[in-house]
């Protein structure tokens, strides 16, 4: 061969070389995004959703979340905009709207009522897309009064049905007043062996259950394959009480049946956003979070 050859052939194997390492580089950032797919609970940045959700929705993309969990429903509408719009919107940015909070106090509504409330809001899920609806939280008097509890019990196994019929899961959000006794008998307990598991999953949130004095792994070991979705959250930005043990509870998720972990900050050492980008960094540092 011709030196001039040779050293043209020698520059096209070098540049080959690069675009291989580069390529192998690329498929190693991605397999490692795609093993990190973690969502961010949009209660977390509240008033920045508020003041401008596009902004906001670009921000936690380029931080890296994967999905967002919206808690911004009300009347068929997210953050005011038609679910098709809000889908696009999160979309736009690279993540999924995989999930959404919604809030029914039904003490002083009738069954018709509540059964009407529910088909808008399956309906506008169905709509933009969302694969699981989440009931945030119940009303004071469930936690008083056991009656009431049932009706909401009865309803979750309600709007289970009607959102399995939808192709959306439906799920329950804990606080810490579901781990106190009434009536002799655990709230959450009651809740988990009164609700039909083929229509009702848990998102189990695990800083609320710590706080209750209850422990997330007997809960699994009780209960196997009912928390699709975790909160994972601590006292402020994740990492920061030092008191949340995490890789233990992480341990035990295919006990658990989780598929997904959302991220939540409600506390704040840093402006909403630096805390969620924090707590992102937090996780994907963590071996046990794979």
């Amino acid at each position: 061969m011709e030196k001039g050859n040779l050293k043209n052939s020698q520059k096209l194997w070098f540049f080959a070389g690069l675009i291989l390492m580069n390529s192998m580089f690329m498929s190693c950032q991605n397999a490692t995004s795609e093993e990190k797919y973690i969502g961010i609970q949009l209660w977390s940045v509240r008033t920045d959703m508020a003041e401008d959700p596009a902004a906001t929705l670009e921000a936690l993309a380029e931080m890296g979340y994967g999905f967002i969990e919206a808690a911004g429903y009300s009347e068929g509408r997210f953050y005011g905009m038609e679910p098709e719009d809000f889908r696009d919107l999160v979309e736009s940015y690279g993540m999924d709207f995989l999930s959404s909070h919604v809030m029914l106090g039904i003490e002083e509504m009738s069954d018709s009522q509540v059964t009407q409330w529910w088909e808008q809001c399956i309906d506008a899920h169905q709509r933009a897309g969302v694969t699981y609806l989440v009931q945030a939280a119940m009303g004071h008097q469930a936690s008083q009064n056991i009656d009431v509890l049932d009706r909401y019990i009865e309803m979750f196994n309600t709007a289970g049905r009607m959102s399995n019929d939808a192709g959306l899961r439906f799920g329950f959000h804990n606080h810490a007043v579901e781990f106190e006794s009434l009536d002799g008998e655990v709230i959450f307990d009651r809740m988990l062996e009164k609700t039909n598991p083929d229509y009702v999953f848990f998102q189990l949130d695990l800083y609320w259950i710590d706080k209750g004095g209850a422990d997330a792994v007997d809960y699994f070991q009780r209960f196997p394959g009912r928390f699709d979705v975790w909160h994972v959250k601590d006292h402020a930005e994740l990492g920061a009480s030092g008191e949340m043990d995490f890789e233990r509870t992480f341990s035990a998720k295919e006990k658990s049946g989780m598929e997904y972990i959302v991220v939540e900050v409600e506390n704040y050492n840093y402006e909403p956003l630096e805390s969620v980008r924090k707590s992102l960094e937090f996780l994907m540092n963590a071996e046990y979070v794979k």
